[in-house]
């Protein structure tokens, strides 16, 4: 198996709720980052998606983990608008930023198209490194979701201390699927 992870590509955001300043992947190098898919009309996304994005953002410190919530509307545009989003976000006190993706020209909005995703809940995770380890569509298990997270985790752990050792950043070759990660 390739070593090679493909780079996440940039997010494509109309508009940031419960965030002062638009977040770039860029922007979050050097801390793995946790990208939930959500729509709020799907009922995985509601009763188990972003619960878990939710845990998981409080679990983890925030130098380490970055959780971002992603609303990607490709079904029932008309009612799931901005306004109807905030009230959503308001009602279920999520706190974790969230992006709303662009519009693309047809249903499936820009970012959607851009990281590949077959619909919602997904979760995508990337390294410290910017590259996609995960890209996983539907509801995913909290011990899996957290092993796969403990180990990114430790990975920049380990490369910050060889890193450290050696002046040179190295990582750790691991293989994935969309269930989970493991060491090679």
């Amino acid at each position: 198996m390739s070593n090679h992870f493909p780079t996440a590509p940039a997010l494509a955001i109309s508009r940031w709720l419960n965030c002062k300043i638009p977040i770039t992947l860029d922007s979050l190098r050097g801390r793995v980052v946790m990208l939930h898919a959500f729509q709020m009309l799907c009922p995985g996304c509601v009763s188990h998606g972003l619960p878990q994005a939710s845990k998981a953002r409080k679990m983890f410190a925030e130098g380490e983990l970055s959780v971002i919530g992603l609303h990607t509307v490709f079904e029932h545009h008309e009612v799931m608008g901005a306004a109807a989003l905030q009230a959503f976000v308001h009602e279920y006190r999520l706190t974790l930023p969230i992006g709303i993706d662009q519009p693309g020209a047809g249903a499936v909005p820009l970012t959607m198209q851009a990281f590949g995703l077959c619909g919602t809940p997904s979760v995508v995770l990337i390294d410290r490194n910017g590259r996609i380890r995960l890209n996983h569509f539907g509801r995913i298990d909290d011990m899996a979701l957290g092993t796969v997270l403990g180990r990114l985790i430790a990975e920049s752990a380990e490369a910050d201390a060889t890193a450290s050792e050696n002046g040179t950043a190295t990582t750790v070759a691991a293989s994935c699927s969309n269930e989970a990660c493991a060491p090679r």
